[in-house]
C-alpha cells in the first residue's frame, strides 16, 4: 500500500513538473502590453489572459504592464471549453469549469473595475446566449452628434452588450460575446471614445465588407450552437437606429416570422420593459413595439431563436440621453437580463 501511494505521488509530482517545463517564455519588446504579446505568440487573449496574469504576476508592473526586457511565461494552449462569455471565467484561464460552477468568475474582458463577477445564483444555469453588439472594427455604424462630440453606434451598442453579458453570468448563464473590444471593457464615461480594435469570437478580424461581417458572426454562433445542442439558447443582437434628429423612439425588438421562440423572447422583453417604464416613468407611455422582420441578415440566418433590438435614435437628443448616462446603459442591460430570465424561467420543461 506504501509503494502504492509512493507511486502516486512521485507520478503526480512528475506530471506538475513537466507541466512546469512547458511553459514558453518570451521576452517583452518595447510596445508590448498583454494582448499584443499573447497575439504575436497564437494565444487568444480573452481566453489566456487571466492564465498569464496568474502565472506572470510578480513580474508584471503597475496595471498591470509588461516591463520591457522582462521574460515571462505563456499560457499553455487549451482547447475550447465552451465557457461562458471570454473563456476564461475562472481564476486561470482555459478552465473546464463553467460560469455556473465557480462562485466568482474573473473575465477580463469586462475591464479592471468590473472583471470580477460574483455569481449571485443558479438562475440561468443551462442558458446558453450569443450577445453581438452590431457593427465594429472598421464600420462604427451610425454616428450622432452630442454638443460637440461624436456618438457612433458601435460603442454604445458594445457597452450595453458587454453589461448584458455580465449581468447573465451573475445567474449562472453561459455566455459568448461575439463581437469583443479586448481594451475597453464596461465604461463609465459618458463619452465613449471610437475606436477600431473590436475583433469577432474568438479573435478574428471585422472585416470591412458588410455582409462578410455578417456571414462571420452568424458562421461564429451557428458553430457554437452545434456544441450546445439540447440547451436554452438565444441570440441577441444589439443596435441602436439612426432616424431624423427630431424622432424620438423607444427601445424596439424585431425576431423571424418563423420563429416561435423568437417572437416569444421579443415579447417578453417588451413586457419588461413596458412595466419598467410604467414604474419609472409613469407620465409617458412606453411606444416601443416587437414586429417580424426576418430579412435581417442575422434574424435569418441564426440557428438560435434571435431577437434584434434597437435601442433609441442616436441623433436624436432625448434618447441620446438612454446611452450617454452610464447608469441608463447598465438600465437598458439589467431589464434585457430580468426579460430573458423571465423567457427561461417560462421555457423550462417545454
Amino acid at each position: 500500500m506504501k509503494n502504492i501511494l509512493f507511486l502516486l505521488l512521485f507520478l503526480s509530482t512528475s506530471m506538475f513538473a513537466t507541466a512546469q517545463q512547458n511553459y514558453q517564455k518570451v521576452e517583452a519588446k518595447s510596445g508590448d502590453g498583454i494582448f499584443t504579446l499573447l497575439r504575436r505568440h497564437g494565444l487568444n487573449y480573452s481566453e489566456h489572459a487571466a492564465q498569464f496574469l496568474e502565472l506572470n504576476r510578480e513580474n508584471l508592473g503597475k496595471n498591470n504592464s509588461l516591463i520591457i526586457g522582462k521574460t515571462y511565461l505563456l499560457p499553455l494552449k487549451t482547447t475550447e471549453t465552451g465557457t461562458a462569455a471570454t473563456e476564461a471565467n475562472t481564476a486561470k484561464a482555459g478552465s473546464t469549469a463553467t460560469a455556473s460552477s465557480a462562485r466568482v468568475l474573473n473575465v477580463p474582458l469586462f475591464g479592471p473595475k468590473h472583471a470580477r463577477v460574483e455569481v449571485k445564483d443558479q438562475q440561468l444555469s443551462g442558458a446558453v446566449f450569443y450577445v453581438s453588439a452590431g457593427h465594429g472594427g472598421p464600420d462604427p455604424g451610425a454616428i450622432g452628434k452630442y454638443g460637440s462630440h461624436s456618438l457612433s453606434e458601435d460603442e454604445y451598442a458594445y457597452d450595453v452588450s458587454i453589461r448584458l453579458a455580465r449581468a447573465l453570468m451573475e445567474h449562472g448563464a453561459t455566455v459568448y460575446m461575439i463581437t469583443q473590444d479586448p481594451d475597453d471593457g464596461i465604461r463609465d464615461e459618458s463619452i465613449l471614445k471610437m475606436d477600431r480594435d473590436e475583433v469577432h469570437y474568438p479573435n478574428k478580424p471585422i472585416p470591412l465588407n458588410h455582409k462578410q461581417r455578417l456571414r462571420d458572426r452568424t458562421d461564429v454562433v451557428n458553430g457554437l450552437y452545434g456544441k450546445h445542442k439540447g440547451a436554452y439558447q438565444r441570440m441577441l443582437a444589439i443596435h441602436i437606429d439612426s432616424r431624423s434628429k427630431s424622432q424620438k423612439i423607444d427601445v424596439f425588438f424585431y425576431h423571424h416570422e418563423n420563429s416561435a421562440a423568437g417572437k416569444k423572447l421579443a415579447e417578453t422583453i417588451h413586457q419588461t420593459f413596458t412595466s419598467k417604464y410604467k414604474r419609472y416613468q409613469p407620465n409617458r407611455a412606453y411606444s416601443g413595439s416587437v414586429s417580424e422582420r426576418s430579412t435581417l441578415y442575422v434574424v435569418k440566418n441564426s440557428l438560435p431563436p434571435t431577437v434584434f433590438i434597437e435601442l433609441g435614435n442616436i441623433r436624436n437628443d432625448l434618447d441620446q440621453r438612454r446611452f450617454v448616462i452610464p447608469s441608463n446603459r447598465q438600465a437598458l442591460a439589467n431589464w434585457i437580463c430580468e426579460g430573458l430570465l423571465t423567457d427561461y424561467n417560462s421555457s423550462k420543461g417545454k
